[in-house]
């Protein structure tokens, strides 16, 4: 994975993924788990927020409790599959399986660029295994130009679907390209494709994104889907965001500066300064707030 991604993430751009990465999940495990093979059907999204034994947060990708009793636990990873991220799914294996008492079973879904994934990690006595999924068999540049040769009006839902897919598989095309590809094709109507499908498409090409490029490739990414409900979706949660953020930060500064005011006796500046919002920030770039 990007190392990007191995960090945590600040608590806003939590919060501006959240809502998409929730809908991509609830779409992923209604129509794409039969698209990569798994026959098994799921009957809900499952917590992914685990509380480990240490009191810190793990926050993985997909889950999904199934028909069979078992939760499926989906990773994406894009650039191989290391003992170290093996060492980390069985870790969160064990917790969520001990916190919620359920058998846990790790599919991670690779890029067709992964090689030879490694899907097994033997220590001591025992085994731990995930079950790898790959598209390498599909290829997103001829996928794409078998739908480029389709107007609006013959495009179905079932045709998309590959699309929101084309990160996974193998082709020349890079991944930015089939992302912003994917995002074209999803601003268009088609016929028996409603608009909350259409979203909830955006959402899983949006999750892939932020899964698999980098911050200057999902910049543009973001830029490309402003257009759509999804982006103008985000827009408006960064900009509502911005503003509070704002608004904080001015308080803090006038708290600030009030308390400066009143410990120098300064009343009568501390008087203009509420009413005059102008002087107010001289003030606050002479004390140097």
């Amino acid at each position: 994975m990007p190392e990007r991604k191995e960090g945590h993430k600040p608590d806003d751009y939590l919060h501006l993924e959240d809502m998409a990465m929730k809908t991509a999940a609830q779409f992923f495990g209604e129509e794409m788990l039969r698209y990569l093979g798994i026959h098994e059907k799921p009957l809900r999204v499952a917590p992914t927020e685990v509380v480990h034994l240490e009191a810190r947060q793990m926050y993985e990708d997909f889950n999904y409790e199934m028909e069979n009793g078992e939760w499926y636990h989906f990773e994406f990873e894009s650039d191989g599959i290391l003992a170290a991220d093996l060492r980390r799914f069985r870790e969160y294996e064990a917790a969520t399986s001990r916190i919620f008492g359920v058998p846990v079973t790790t599919f991670v879904v690779c890029s067709a660029g992964v090689r030879e994934p490694l899907s097994e990690l033997k220590e001591g006595i025992n085994t731990y295994r995930v079950r790898v999924v790959m598209l390498k068999k599909q290829d997103a540049d001829i996928m794409f130009q078998m739908l480029s040769r389709k107007s609006a009006a013959e495009i179905r839902k079932q045709d998309l679907l590959p699309v929101l897919m084309s990160p996974l598989m193998s082709g020349e095309m890079p991944q930015k390209e089939r992302i912003l590809r994917g995002v074209g094709y999803l601003r268009e109507n088609y016929i028996g494709v409603g608009e909350e499908d259409l979203n909830k498409m955006q959402a899983v090409l949006y999750a892939l994104a932020v899964k698999f490029l980098n911050e200057t490739e999902l910049k543009e990414i973001k830029e490309a889907m402003v257009m759509t409900k999804l982006g103008q979706m985000l827009v408006d949660d960064g900009i509502e965001m911005g503003i509070e953020k704002g608004i904080e930060k001015g308080t803090e500064r006038m708290r600030k500066l009030t308390k400066i005011l009143l410990d120098k006796k300064r009343y009568e500046e501390l008087e203009k300064a509420a009413g005059d919002s102008e002087y107010c920030e001289q003030l606050m770039e002479r004390y140097k707030i």
